[in-house]
């Protein structure tokens, strides 16, 4: 029987890794945990594969100088959101790249609803209810991954990772990525001399294409993979097509964009038009206005804002990675008034200036926007009244809208989208007017 561990006092040397603790479950937090405590003034502990309200028994994975995380093993009193993972790999010790499989997706979305709200009251002290609304189309939070990254071992062998660690899991056919990724069957090839596999699929145009870094693709692994463009990365970093173009067609917003197989589209294929339509909405651009798409990529809420300005107005993109300014450039070509700067954000703001701008959409990366980004938007004089911030970070969304109200700007909304079902990320679009 295991050993269950009774700690007393409450710091980290009351428990060790190994340990087996019966615990209380308390809310969810950003991450994908759970919190509890191992008694009234002890320890506290983040629990994966449990849901609030749980009593369950736990061993201890890792114990840091403030905290200890730790795998629910035994549920004890189970919650009546729980239900069982349609993943045999989404348990302790297993692939770490879904947190709530064991939640309904109804307490899936009330969990990431209530950890937005944490963020923006913790962080940026704002006290705002929030909702997270499902994307179309998406009945059980399955299939809908259009691209995966793919670990490679020692072996040859594509899989996940295990939650926090290197060690790669075979998972094969995986049921949150979307049927176009699972039919490439890289899982079942041998990738020797590789780091990873990228996996994209463009289900709009039924495209799929396979992304190879660290080694030059093996005839017989380009035979059998079925469909799309097989691509593999030369020694200068640079990406080079083996068979077909390099690019796919995806459909959104009411027509097609082009993007290279490596170049960012979000994942969910609903989350492109539904983020479009936030956009527009929260930003209510009119003819002949003036409007910023700041880390613009291949330049979709660049095309959505030109067409609403129309001729009369003016659309100024900016991003930093090359490849994503070629898609942009050739996305807008039948909206000249929409221009596309290549180079650092900061950089290329505190050089052009926001030139007259009233609109600004931000889409940055997982880190947020840069301290100097925020300030060049809110200088006292700036042209910029309103900002539609798009975030899939809650952490550095709050962080960045705490520096924009102290600088004047009044939070009118946000919204969640359930961009990721089974996993704890979620895309978030908040609405900013300058005060």
């Amino acid at each position: 029987m295991d050993r269950v561990s009774t700690p007393r006092g409450s710091g980290p040397g009351t428990v060790r890794p190994g340990d087996i603790l019966e615990l209380a479950v308390g809310e969810a937090v950003h991450g994908g945990w759970c919190v509890a405590r191992t008694g009234p003034a002890g320890l506290v502990v983040f629990l994966r594969h449990a849901l609030p309200g749980e009593r369950v028994r736990a061993v201890v994975t890792q114990v840091t100088a403030s905290l200890a995380r730790a795998d629910a093993t035994v549920i004890l009193e189970g919650s009546p959101d729980r239900v069982t993972p349609p993943c045999r790999h989404a348990r302790p010790g297993g692939c770490g790249g879904c947190d709530w499989q064991h939640a309904s997706l109804d307490a899936q979305r009330r969990m990431k609803a209530g950890v937005i709200a944490q963020q923006l009251r913790r962080i940026a002290g704002i006290d705002r209810p929030v909702t997270v609304e499902p994307l179309p189309g998406d009945a059980d939070g399955l299939g809908w991954r259009t691209r995966v990254s793919f670990a490679v071992d020692a072996t040859g062998r594509a899989g996940l990772r295990r939650h926090r660690s290197h060690e790669v899991i075979g998972v094969g056919s995986c049921p949150i990525a979307h049927p176009l990724v699972n039919e490439q069957a890289v899982t079942g090839l041998r990738w020797q001399a590789t780091r990873s596999v990228d996996v994209t699929a463009s289900p709009g145009s039924g495209q799929a294409a396979v992304v190879v870094t660290g080694a030059a693709v093996r005839s017989e692994n380009l035979a059998r993979i079925p469909a799309g463009s097989v691509l593999t990365a030369a020694r200068d970093g640079r990406t080079r097509a083996r068979r077909g173009t390099g690019y796919l067609t995806r459909r959104a917003a009411g027509r097609d964009w082009r993007t290279g197989a490596s170049v960012f589209w979000q994942v969910h294929p609903g989350a492109a038009d539904a983020l479009a339509d936030a956009v527009l909405a929260a930003l209510d651009p009119q003819p002949g206005q003036a409007a910023l798409d700041l880390y613009c990529g291949a330049g979709l809420f660049a095309g959505v804002l030109a067409a609403a300005v129309g001729p009369s107005g003016r659309v100024i993109g900016i991003e930093a990675d090359p490849q994503a300014v070629r898609d942009a450039r050739h996305n807008l070509r039948g909206t000249p008034w929409a221009r596309v700067h290549r180079g650092d954000v900061a950089t290329v703001l505190a050089r052009t200036g926001t030139g007259g701008a009233a609109l600004a959409v931000l889409d940055p990366p997982r880190a947020g926007v840069r301290r100097e980004v925020l300030d060049l938007l809110s200088e006292p004089d700036g042209t910029v009244r309103r900002i539609c911030y798009v975030s899939c970070d809650p952490a550095t969304l709050a962080r960045d809208l705490a520096v924009l109200c102290r600088a004047g700007w009044r939070l009118d909304s946000v919204r969640g989208f359930d961009a990721f079902p089974m996993t704890h990320h979620v895309e978030c679009v908040a609405a900013v007017t300058r005060g």
